[in-house]
């Protein structure tokens, strides 16, 4: 691998910019600049640590690894043009890029040899855990619901509150003769940006609603409609189209996403316990 260069600050500055400012370097003012660059820095320095260290002995990064993260960086620019206008903009030309990704990609990969060290996640800690943290494992009922808005304002003749109420009362009644065409009158008269999916709101837990919409889906059955309701919004008429009951996700379910849950967070622990170890090293006694 090559010896890293400024151009691996560079790239952890580039990095730094974006993430705690959501700017390119070099329209940093001097505070932000000053920020970044510390953290670059240390950075820097930890990851030279990372790369000195015993376990970086028999590291790799494959060549094709290498070459799809650089493809998934070049996507997001138009073309090739872009993207070396974006690296010299911020100080950085293709190959010294390509050399600060390898890098950053040695890291990770050193990182994650000593996170398999981790200890390793029995059945009995996935059941604990399981049996200690039952509100993960529940899902409560939903209700797939769609809904239709007429809209109050008064300076507006067609959404004065006699309007309004007039408006939604006819769609009232033409649904309670043909209550299947709830989706087509949602998609001609509601005010709701919702019209666009037929009135659609979605797979809704109780609480998500305003309360006089949530009260009602609530009470109702499947395929049932509500009567005229009044939110902040407007006037309303609601659809409960379908009820999941609330359950509890079996043990036999929970496995696998347990089991992946520990195994990361053992792996975090034990990767962080490793850095600390690289940036405190313990003292010798004198002899």
């Amino acid at each position: 691998m090559p010896e890293p260069t400024h151009a691996g600050v560079a790239y952890l500055e580039l990095k730094a910019a974006q993430n705690l400012f959501g700017k390119a370097p070099a329209v940093l003012e001097a505070s932000e600049r000053a920020r970044v660059q510390c953290v670059a820095a240390k950075q820097y320095g930890l990851e030279a640590r990372v790369l000195a260290a015993p376990e970086a002995r028999d590291a790799t990064v494959p060549a094709p690894s290498l070459a799809a993260a650089l493809a998934e960086v070049r996507k997001r620019y138009a073309d090739e043009a872009d993207f070396h206008a974006d690296l010299l903009h911020n100080g950085l030309d293709e190959a010294g890029f390509t050399d600060a990704l390898e890098r950053e990609l040695m890291v990770e990969a050193i990182l994650e040899k000593v996170g398999t060290r981790a200890a390793r996640v029995s059945d009995i800690d996935v059941e604990l855990y399981y049996q200690y943290h039952p509100d993960q494992f529940h899902r409560p009922e939903i209700r797939r619901a769609r809904h239709i808005l007429v809209t109050i304002n008064d300076e507006l003749p067609d959404n004065t509150r006699a309007a309004a109420q007039a408006r939604i009362e006819a769609i009232a009644a033409r649904l309670a003769r043909e209550p299947q065409r709830f989706e087509e009158q949602a998609m001609k008269h509601s005010e709701c940006p919702t019209a666009l999916q037929g009135g659609l709101l979605g797979e809704v837990p109780i609480g998500q609603l305003y309360p006089e919409l949530d009260a009602a889906l609530f009470r109702m059955q499947e395929g049932e409609a509500s009567e005229i309701l009044e939110s902040p919004m407007g006037l309303h008429l609601l659809r409960c189209e379908a009820i999941t009951q609330a359950a509890v996700l079996p043990l036999k379910d929970a496995r696998g996403p347990i089991r992946t849950l520990l195994e990361q967070r053992r792996k975090r622990v034990c990767q962080q316990a490793w850095v600390n170890q690289l940036l405190n090293p313990p003292r010798r006694n004198a002899p």
